[in-house]
């Protein structure tokens, strides 16, 4: 009777066991989905899955965790030995199982990935940034680390810029060097032809002139900016009336070129109107804008410049329509030899508003340029104290 009773409640069993494991397999995968968002894998990984990854760091908080709760407890026992204080021992562990240890393990999981991203931008990767949240110290560290990340990203970027800029200079100064070379060098090998008439040397001569000219003017372009975008100038800073000198501009220019006062259309908001600047650097960025706009403005359109103040800071304008189309981003034009392919034929040599940025920011101004469509548009603005 009693092996019937256990062979049927074997049977029972195996039968139990049977269903359960049928039920499981078939429900495996979604035993898995409630697993990843059930709490007790939560408190496991979230917490302490990067922590696994410092082996010797977390055995020394564990064995410190341990140690200092036995040093609870047995301080408790020792304090409270004649009281029943077995429920404080449960809750005791209680909180540093379920508070102290998780905090450990969170400060060791962002250590870990401080660690990780300070190695990736070791080997170069200044790309990923340290994903830790928080307010606490390691919070506020990786944060630090990852601005330096985003400054060394920068300062790389910027010198691989500029490593690009020396690159095209050089093409550039060669490229605009070796024309006006070439053409003093054909030339000087025709004067030296001796049945040449002499209205044949005269022009040969004229042309000479020009092509030296030209190169010298290229030359000393190329020196000035160098020393301008270096800050190794010396400014004559004063008070200036910035009326009076961009008046006295515009009458040079005019006197040496008959076609651009008829062109001009200049609005000066007072008689007078000072400011605190190098006047003769300052006249060398009137004379590199108002000779861009007259070399590179649309035949027949007007050139309109304007002066204003306000209580802070004295503006300039100027705004002409592009003889050509500017299909370049317009903080391209600041780079030294920028120009269009349609007006590399000039005289310019492509470095008046390279001069003109490096010259008005020393001066603690600044320098934009606004590109609508065919309007060409250059926004100056000065200090009117000193700085």
């Amino acid at each position: 009777m009693l092996w019937n009773t256990l062979e049927g409640l074997l049977w029972l069993a195996l039968g139990s066991f049977a269903l359960f494991a049928g039920h499981f397999v078939v429900r495996w995968s979604s035993l898995q989905e409630q697993w990843r968002h059930s709490y007790v894998r939560n408190y496991l990984y979230l917490p302490w899955g990067y922590a696994f990854k410092e082996v010797k760091l977390t055995l020394v908080v564990v064995g410190f965790a341990v140690l200092s709760a036995l040093a609870g407890i047995s301080a408790w026992n020792l304090t409270f030995r004649y009281y029943y204080v077995e429920r404080w021992y449960v809750l005791y562990d209680i909180f540093y199982v379920f508070v102290v240890l998780p905090y450990a393990w969170n400060l060791i999981g962002k250590f870990h990935r401080i660690r990780l991203g300070v190695e990736a931008a070791a080997a170069g990767n200044l790309q990923s940034a340290i994903d830790v949240k928080g307010k606490d110290a390691f919070t506020a560290l990786a944060s630090r680390i990852n601005n330096m990340k985003a400054g060394y990203r920068v300062a790389l970027e910027e010198q691989m810029k500029s490593e690009r800029l020396k690159s095209e200079l050089i093409t550039n100064v060669s490229h605009d060097l070796k024309t006006p070379l070439t053409s003093i060098i054909n030339y000087v090998d025709l004067l030296k032809q001796k049945d040449l008439s002499p209205e044949e040397s005269s022009a040969y001569v004229d042309v000479l002139d020009r092509k030296s000219m030209r190169l010298k003017t290229l030359i000393e372009d190329l020196f000035e900016a160098s020393k301008v975008a270096s800050g190794a100038v010396e400014l004559d800073l004063r008070e200036i009336d910035v009326a009076a000198l961009l008046n006295q501009t515009l009458a040079e220019l005019g006197d040496n070129s008959d076609d651009i006062a008829p062109l001009l259309r200049v609005k000066i908001g007072k008689p007078h109107i000072y400011a605190y600047l190098d006047g003769n650097k300052t006249q060398r960025v009137f004379e590199n804008l108002i000779g861009n706009a007259r070399k590179y403005s649309l035949p027949g359109t007007r050139i309109y410049l304007s002066l204003e103040e306000t209580d802070d800071r004295v503006s300039f304008r100027i705004q002409n329509t592009s003889s050509y189309e500017i299909d370049f981003a317009a903080e391209e034009l600041f780079e030294r030899f920028k120009r269009a392919d349609e007006s590399r034929h000039s005289e310019g040599s492509g470095l008046g508003l390279a001069i003109a940025r490096s010259i008005v920011e020393l001066q603690g101004g600044s320098i934009r340029i606004d590109i609508q469509g065919d309007q060409f548009n250059v926004l100056i603005d000065f200090p009117k104290h000193e700085i």
